[in-house]
């Protein structure tokens, strides 16, 4: 790198391929004041675009923000939309609904966009979260009413309650992408209150079990509305959160899970003791009372969601969220991370041939096979807790509140180590760390004496179950390496429906003729953890080799380009310029398919 001589500064370089410079030189002023002049507010324009970290700490981002940055620095990243001869091939889509805030010249800075991160966050992210909390409040009550002798007083017994299990979670699983597919089409914003109010009202209709029968309809009802829910969440965070912001949101949406799953046993600590009630049992106040809360979360959502950022005024909210200088900040900081964003409209229908194009995205099929393996070990230790705890000699209220330690502790290890996964770039490593947390639990408890006492049980189950869930940092890794609009909306359907078939075999491993202890089944899940070792080894192997492939492809061909910077030339080996653009221009390659894109691990 060599500094620019005076004469340097009194002549543009021809070597320089971008339409700014091409401008100075056929003004129609050719003095060389003026093309002075014009260089330097090129450069003014230019310099402060360099790729940096926002000013946030991660963990705290709700809340507080560092205070070692200058808040008037530009806060715009760079993007391919600076260089003018690739910013023609990212164009947004003409039907793109924030298409009429784009604007690849806009600058802001920090103290502009942060306020708006934190402003979304409370809107956004707070706003997902109850939701969630409103889905798994429903889908996680049938624990509770267990320990209050809800299979004894309807007839049934453990196989049966695995039917059910079973019949919920093929229907969730069948539900997903085709509620995926609904939500893309009329809009998250209007499909998720629907469901939400839907399966609050069969929930709540659970009061009004009366043997197995009624048991398996509702279930089934229930993971087909319910389906559809996680996926369509994903892909409206993703119209609000750049990449790099999205897992700590996923982080917190899963965390949900837990902070219902420690809300839960203390709401049914006091509601199964209205057990006699009008002559009721307590668990059937359990799910009248749960499915009024769900119901009124689904319709404050109808009046909480907005379609875009562009897209917040309502006859309810006449002045939206953000001025006009506000929303072209969160478009375009949307954009430059990720062009694809701007491919389709969020009210716009995946096609039949849309969706066999995405399926056919094989790098992502590692991911989909995560999300088939990586549950299945804590899943029945998990599923049958207070089961367990229950079989242990524990009584009714104390099995739900012995169970909150583990829920507790496996929130605050999910959002650490979905932090640092970010953080560190590193996905793959984290997730064989989860599955290293489960062995030597489930070895444990697959050759624990008979006599052990109960206390001791619990303990190790709650270790076992304290585990640091890779599962948000699965969903975003998936998102990543999605590269486009339409292929992010069916893997995150995908994904799920994966987990819900891991559900699916889960729920049928511990089986009546091996309780208490489990010990075939416990084998079986230790097994399968060895497995699933292998496999993220192997999906990490994959995905370095694939970049290198690319890398080797994509550098093949190489020119020296000059790019001005503070009156110094640097010097960069870049592709060959011309057959990059003849690759961008003539390219069938799409989505996680193109040459210049690059896999996440």
């Amino acid at each position: 790198m060599t500094e620019i001589t005076k004469e340097d500064k009194q002549s543009p370089s021809p070597q320089v391929s971008s339409e700014k410079e091409v401008q100075i030189s056929t003004s129609k002023s050719d003095s060389e004041e003026d093309i002075e002049a014009t260089r330097a507010r090129i450069l003014a324009e230019q310099e402060p675009l360099q790729k940096q970290k926002a000013p946030l700490i991660p963990i705290t981002a709700l809340f507080r923000r560092r205070k070692d940055y200058d808040e008037n620095a530009i806060a715009t990243q760079p993007s391919v939309y600076d260089n003018p001869a690739l910013a023609r091939y990212f164009q947004p889509s003409p039907k793109y609904e924030n298409r009429h805030r784009f604007d690849p010249d806009f600058r802001w800075t920090w103290k502009e966009e942060l306020p708006l991160i934190n402003k979304m966050d409370w809107k956004i992210t707070l706003w997902a979260c109850i939701a969630f909390f409103g889905l798994d409040l429903g889908r996680g009550n049938l624990s509770q009413a267990n320990t209050d002798d809800f299979l004894p007083d309807l007839g049934m017994n453990t196989n049966d309650y695995n039917l059910g299990n079973t019949v919920f979670q093929t229907s969730f699983l069948l539900a997903e992408l085709p509620s995926q597919m609904i939500s893309k089409k009329l809009g998250p914003d209007r499909w998720i209150p629907f469901i939400m109010c839907s399966w609050s009202l069969v929930s709540g209709a659970q009061f009004f079990l009366s043997g197995k029968t009624s048991f398996l309809v509702t279930r089934a009802l229930l993971g087909m509305l319910q389906g559809g829910f996680i996926p369509d969440i994903v892909l409206y965070l993703t119209y609000f959160f750049k990449g790099s912001e999205l897992p700590f949101r996923l982080a917190l949406f899963w965390t949900v899970r837990r902070v219902t799953d420690i809300v839960a046993p203390l709401l049914a600590f006091g509601v199964l003791r209205m057990r006699g009630v009008l002559g009721y049992e307590g668990w059937r106040w359990l799910f009248l009372i749960e499915g009024i809360i769900m119901l009124s979360i689904g319709v404050w959502s109808i009046f909480m969601m907005a379609p875009s950022p562009t897209q917040t005024k309502r006859w309810y909210r006449p002045n939206g969220w953000f001025n006009e200088r506000e929303e072209k900040i969160l478009v375009n900081r949307i954009l430059r991370d990720d062009p694809s964003k701007s491919d389709m409209h969020n009210r716009q229908a995946i096609t039949p041939k849309l969706l066999w194009k995405s399926l056919k995205d094989y790098e992502l099929w590692p991911i989909y096979i995560f999300g088939l393996l990586w549950e299945i070990p804590p899943g029945p230790p998990d599923q049958y807790l207070t089961l367990t705890l229950r079989s242990l000699n524990f009584g009714t209220f104390d099995s739900n509140l012995l169970s909150i330690p583990a829920q507790a502790t496996g929130a605050v290890l999910m959002c650490i180590t979905t932090y640092l996964s970010e953080r560190w770039d590193s996905r793959a490593l984290f997730g064989i760390f989860t599955q290293f947390w489960y062995l030597p639990n489930l070895i444990a408890m697959a050759v624990l004496p008979s006599g052990t006492s109960a206390w001791a049980q619990y303990a190790l189950v709650t270790v076992l179950l304290s585990y640091p869930s890779p599962h948000a940092m699965h969903v975003a890794w998936a998102s990543r390496n999605s590269n486009s609009v339409r292929t992010r909306a069916v893997s995150s359907a995908i994904y799920n429906m994966m987990v819900q078939l891991a559900r699916v075999i889960y729920s049928n491993i511990y089986r009546e003729d091996d309780k208490p202890e489990y010990r075939r089944g416990n084998r079986v899940l230790v097994g399968i953890n060895c497995m699933n070792i292998c496999v993220y080894i192997i999906a990490k192997l994959f995905y370095m080799h694939l970049n290198k492939k690319r890398d080797k492809e994509w550098n093949a061909m190489t020119e020296e380009v000059r790019s001005y910077s503070n009156y110094r030339i640097q010097t960069f080996l870049l592709i060959n310029l011309q057959q990059r653009l003849e690759y961008l221009a003539t390219t069938k390659d799409v989505g996680s398919s193109r040459k210049d894109f690059r896999f996440a691990h």
